[in-house]
């Protein structure tokens, strides 16, 4: 009888039969144990700005090694990122992907300390599919006295969160919109999960959450007021409020991948769901206008 086992990464909750992979396309089931293929599969690597993760009340001014495999558990149809989240040609990565060891990654993120590098960024795609991985270099990163970055869509359980407590110093998480509707049938994801995910995250580093206005689909003021609201009842560990102080990135949408066919969101509708969110928050920025 072949081997199975259940990953626990994401709310899907996949049973991956032996030498196949889950929905993500990356975890796999290898002698009855779930692994990650793209272990230090290193797709993209760059020196950025700290603001681009975007990230902009933790160290203002420093850049982060950014880094990304392949693979993505959502299924964003307008995806920026598409040639190494969920296209076909992500998966092609497998093969073709540089291997950087953790050891090797958190190497070059210490030679960049003389060009304003605080650490590593794990970003592009969806970081916590290749968990493992994330785990091992974060703690390298921790021992060299850097610090960690996480860029996220929160699609994971909230048992991954208790797994990156005292590895990961600051996220910034995808809350995409605030329909069930919208997840399920759009992005394939969950809200539920989403939210979960982030009123623990806020619980164990510095958050700050990014949504992207895509006509037509999360683009009301009632939507975002309730997002805004979401993130106002925000905690922290000890039942303290917390989600006022919560930075909010509002981005612009351009057409990209399989949704193409409409235009980009008018920068005035940016610029006023931006001012709703004000209403409740005190940190609301906006992107890509």
């Amino acid at each position: 009888m072949s081997k199975s086992a259940s990953c626990d990464v994401c709310f899907r909750h996949c049973e991956i039969s032996e030498g196949t992979v889950g929905f993500c396309g990356v975890r796999t089931c290898d002698n009855g144990v779930i692994k990650p293929l793209n272990y230090g599969c290193i797709t993209s690597l760059s020196l950025d700005p700290i603001e681009k993760k975007p990230l902009s009340r933790f160290h203002p001014g420093t850049n982060i090694l950014s880094t990304g495999s392949y693979g993505c558990n959502l299924r964003c149809p307008f995806c920026q990122n598409s040639e190494i989240s969920w296209s076909k040609q992500a998966y092609e990565f497998k093969e073709r992907a540089e291997y950087l060891s953790p050891e090797e990654l958190a190497n070059i993120a210490e030679e960049c300390r003389d060009r304003g590098n605080i650490g590593i960024a794990f970003t592009y795609n969806e970081p916590l599919i290749g968990l493992e991985y994330v785990m091992d270099t974060a703690k390298l990163i921790h021992d060299r006295g850097m610090l960690n970055v996480l860029v996220t869509n929160g699609t994971a359980d909230v048992s991954v969160v208790k797994r990156l407590d005292g590895l990961i110093d600051a996220m910034n998480i995808d809350l995409k919109g605030f329909t069930d509707e919208y997840y399920r049938d759009v992005l394939k994801g969950d809200l539920q999960c989403t939210c979960d995910f982030i009123r623990e995250a806020v619980k164990i580093c510095h958050v700050e959450l990014t949504t992207l206005i895509v006509p037509g689909y999360n683009d009301t003021e009632e939507e975002m007021r309730n997002i805004a609201g979401f993130i106002e009842s925000l905690t922290d560990k000890d039942g303290n409020p917390i989600g006022k102080e919560i930075p909010l990135h509002i981005s612009r949408f351009f057409p990209r991948f399989n949704l193409t066919e409409i235009a980009a969101t008018d920068v005035a509708k940016v610029y006023r769901l931006a001012d709703v969110a004000r209403e409740k928050l005190a940190y609301v920025y906006t992107g890509n206008c």
